[in-house]
């Protein structure tokens, strides 16, 4: 194995915003598959370089994985005995080090690709965030950041459904009885780690009045962000309110990675 290709397959992940787990031979005595330093990096779906293979390596992965699927932060270490019991014929004994890596990735939908959209779209596609960027207007994507997912959809709420719970949700479209309707099904859905709608206190207040005449809670509709954006961030211009908008998406999703 090449010295360095394992800081290679690292950065290409981090690259994709993809976790990991970088897996490391730390100690090993009498006969194992591979020498203490060997390492290996196991995402949800695949695995680069190799520890040994075999039953060891099996269990490695298993590990990991499951690792990956709770989230787990902390660095730990396993012991393995090479023998029968783990359908190994070496008779050694191997340490391997888990080190997870987990990038906070939150989901960001972005409803509207208006001047404040794009600003605010351009801003988040610089940092570590799945986004997905809808309206119904073709014409209005002429300027598509890197790593953005368009989605033109004739029924913009369609994309609600589509996205995985704990999603961040933006809503500034072009059209209030628009947002009136993807507020609803947001906050019918009910299961976002953000939601944010665009506007003043005043349409807040209108909102608010529909939306409880549609059966929703005071307590659901508190969670509604209306004013949206950080207070002290003041401006009219797009891109204040985009730089208002991101930080405030930024502030909850590390709050939510220090909790972790």
């Amino acid at each position: 194995m090449n010295a360095d290709e394992w800081i290679s397959i690292l950065a290409a992940l981090r690259e994709k915003r993809e976790p990991c787990v970088l897996l490391t031979v730390l100690d090993e005595k009498g006969s194992v598959p591979r020498d203490r330093g060997s390492k290996m990096v196991v995402t949800s779906d695949q695995s680069f370089l190799t520890i040994g293979g075999g039953h060891l390596e099996f269990n490695c992965i298993a590990t990991a994985r499951e690792m990956l699927k709770v989230r787990h932060s902390q660095p730990k270490t396993e012991h393995f005995n090479l023998g029968a019991r783990l359908g190994q014929c070496c008779g050694g004994v191997t340490t391997v080090l888990f080190e997870p890596l987990l990038q906070q990735q939150p989901h960001i939908v972005v409803f509207g690709a208006g001047h404040v959209g794009q600003a605010l779209v351009n801003l988040l596609s610089t940092l570590p965030c799945h986004i997905y960027w809808v309206d119904e207007r073709s014409e209005q994507f002429h300027s598509v950041p890197t790593g953005v997912t368009v989605c033109c959809l004739e029924d913009p709420a369609e994309q609600i459904g589509l996205m995985p719970p704990q999603s961040y949700y933006v809503v500034m479209t072009h059209h209030h009885p628009r947002d009136l309707e993807l507020c609803e099904k947001i906050l019918r859905r009910g299961d976002y780690h953000y939601f944010g709608l665009i506007g003043s206190r005043t349409k807040r207040q209108r909102f608010e009045y529909r939306l409880e005449g549609k059966g929703f809670s005071r307590q659901r509709l508190d969670t509604m962000r209306c004013p949206i954006g950080l207070p002290d961030v003041k401006g009219k211009l797009p891109a204040e309110i985009a730089v208002a908008v991101a930080g405030e998406i930024i502030a909850h999703y590390s709050q939510n990675n220090a909790a972790c």
